[in-house]
């Protein structure tokens, strides 16, 4: 077996003509062959080193714009929860009066959750990679106010709803005991028991209503039987007025003397056929008359005293 040593020194030499070969390719080699291709290396490098730069910066961006637009959700649905609730039920109880709740410090307590400046949504307007990140912030600070405001607004509100049930249930209640005996139809009580029991505002609302109109109906109906009671009454005692001025009357007649009536004559002389005579100093005188004279009548007074020269009615006297 050959060593190392032995194969190399076995290896032929170069001829003459080889040699002068690469030596005269070495002369021919331009010196400014080198500085070109490792100038070429390096743009090379550089243009590489820009693409990849470009890549990783259009990474970054797009990368921040979906950080954006997620953040941007987040904000826009926090936003419309509370404009939801300022715009609903939190504008409805500003309407309740502090007679309406049995707390009036929970409606002063939603007016103050009410009475705050909100952040203003801008969104993703960024442009650039930095911009979109500060954009981002905001969005997340936004979000965060409005998931904190929202919580304790709608506290406000369940506080007063429910301070405001507390008063509907208590009135309910005064209207259930004082009700008692005072409705044409009790089965109302019971359903206003029931609603009460719920704690159904709105079933509350309704059968106090119901009880209210069932009071209403009794009390009409108990005014018009008073009524016709006391026109019964009225009537009986006028009738026993009219009775007793009638009896009073009749005693008054029965008590009074009857009037007697007594004829008083005076004759005087005559003869038939004519003729004239004084009896008394009357001086009377008829044709036909068997007396020839004249008469005249006494009627009583009123205490049946006689009065001389009166005159006889007919009924009496008969003439």
């Amino acid at each position: 077996m050959k060593t190392e040593q032995e194969t190399e020194t076995n290896t032929p030499p170069p001829t003459n003509g080889e040699t002068a070969a690469v030596e005269e390719s070495r002369r021919v080699r331009p010196k400014w062959l080198v500085p070109l291709v490792a100038g070429l290396c390096a743009l090379a490098l550089v243009v590489a080193g820009g693409i990849g730069w470009k890549i990783w910066s259009d990474r970054r961006l797009a990368e921040a714009k979906a950080a954006c637009a997620t953040a941007s959700d987040a904000a826009r649905g926090a936003m419309n929860d509370w404009n939801t609730l300022v715009n609903g039920d939190a504008a409805d109880l500003l309407e309740v009066k502090a007679d309406q709740v049995k707390d009036a410090k929970t409606i002063d307590a939603l007016k103050t959750a009410l009475d705050v400046e909100a952040p203003e949504y801008e969104g993703c307007v960024a442009d650039g990679k930095d911009g979109l990140e500060t954009a981002i912030d905001e969005l997340d600070d936004a979000a965060a106010w409005y998931e904190k405001h929202t919580g304790s607004l709608k506290k406000a509100v369940d506080a007063v709803n429910d301070s405001k049930l507390a008063k509907t249930i208590d009135t309910a209640k005064t209207l259930l005991e004082s009700s008692n005996g005072n409705v044409q139809d009790d089965k109302t009580r019971e359903e206003l028991s029931k609603a009460i029991e719920a704690k159904d505002e709105a079933a509350i609302a309704k059968a106090s209503k119901a009880v209210n109109d069932s009071i209403a109906v009794k009390r009409k109906a108990d005014e018009e039987a008073k009524a016709k009671a006391q026109a019964e009454a009225d009537a009986k005692a006028a009738a026993a007025a009219n009775a007793q001025t009638q009896q009073q009357q009749y005693n008054y007649q029965q008590s009074q003397p009857q009037q007697s009536w007594t004829p008083s004559y005076s004759y005087g002389g005559g003869s038939t056929g004519g003729g004239s005579g004084t009896t008394g100093g009357s001086t009377g005188g008829s044709a036909g008359s068997s007396y020839g004279g004249s008469f005249g009548y006494s009627s009583s007074d009123n205490f049946g005293g006689a009065r001389p020269g009166g005159t006889c009615p007919e009924s009496v006297c008969g003439v």
